[in-house]
């Protein structure tokens, strides 16, 4: 992302500039770093700062306080500002690494808080949003779905769990790049739908596909963590997914478990879904340990027709009639 000073952390950069005649060649380099790397900078205690610039502890403070701050630590608190859902990963795991725990401690509180999320997830959601993400999957010509970063694992297991429901399912997410996925959607249209997911840290490329998205009168579908995401103003449906975690920058088990929920949603209300289920089962057959002797016809039985008899069935009676 554009670490411009314009837009982040403005007031630094203001207070940089006015102090800029009067600062020392020492406390110009801190200067310098600082601009260059303004979001680095919001992540670094004030010895971190110090050796990465080639300056003493003691210059870092006064540097600080030659901007009129009280010190190093306002000074850092401003500049964070802007950043906060950048850096609250970094700063909750340097505080965890501040005080050293079992690896089995780690364990049980990733744990922990995945059931959390998923329970929150839960009473949190809106089931007339749910109800209208189904339906409008359901409707869709194609599903163009897109998901970045750590997203694109999700967005993958998305497109998994809907390619049996629906007719025609499209990952953007792929190694063409986000300007191939930008071209694909110049064929969508408002018989098609956009699915966009995305989570602190908010990646552009998918808010960005959106916006053609919409532009091109397709219908927008966003899972994200809240209603400040800049993917929600662009949907016509959300679905809100809660993803704290105090290891990693989210917790992707509840995205899963929201994805799982709303596949199970659109599998259940798809059209002849045994038949689908059962034309699977036959294209996966052929890689399916211990299913290779299996005859055809016993491993499509789960898909007759409802009220149709095996075929055995139908000789006992045609003899029993006799």
């Amino acid at each position: 992302m554009s670490t411009n000073v314009d837009t982040n952390g403005t007031t630094v950069a203001q207070r940089i500039a006015q102090a800029l005649p009067r600062l020392t060649r020492s406390h110009r380099q801190v200067a310098d770093f600082v601009l260059e790397h303004p979001l680095q900078v919001a992540t670094l205690p004030i010895d971190e700062l110090a050796a990465a610039v080639g300056v003493s502890v003691a210059t870092a403070n006064r540097f600080a306080r030659a901007l009129d701050f009280d010190g190093y630590a306002t000074f850092r608190a401003e500049l964070v500002r802007g950043f906060e859902s950048l850096v609250a990963p970094v700063e909750r795991l340097r505080g965890n690494l501040e005080h050293p725990t079992t690896v089995a401690e780690v364990f049980a509180t990733a744990l922990d808080e995945s059931r959390r999320n998923i329970e929150a997830t839960r009473q949190s959601l809106d089931y007339a949003a749910c109800e209208a993400a189904v339906q409008r999957i359901g409707k869709a010509r194609s599903v163009y779905i897109a998901g970045f970063g750590a997203s694109a694992w999700l967005a993958g297991l998305l497109q998994h769990g809907l390619d049996g429901s629906c007719n025609d399912v499209r990952m953007l997410s792929s190694v063409s790049g986000v300007t191939h996925a930008a071209r694909t959607l110049m064929h969508a249209g408002p018989q098609d739908l956009f699915i966009g997911l995305t989570f602190p840290r908010y990646l552009t490329d998918t808010v960005a596909l959106a916006q053609i998205a919409k532009g091109q009168g397709c219908a927008v579908l966003a899972l994200t963590d809240r209603p400040s995401s800049p993917l929600a103003p662009l949907a016509d449906v959300v679905l809100y997914c809660q993803t704290e975690t105090s290891y990693r920058p989210n917790c992707e088990t509840s995205v899963l478990a929201l994805i799982e929920a709303l596949t199970s949603a659109v599998a259940l209300r798809a059209p002849r879904a045994v038949q689908s289920a059962g034309r699977i089962l036959q294209a996966v057959r052929p890689w399916l340990h211990g299913a290779q002797g299996l005859p055809r016809a016993e491993a499509s039985s789960s898909t007759q027709v409802a009220g149709a008899a095996p075929a055995g069935a139908r000789n006992k009676k045609k003899k029993a009639s006799r």
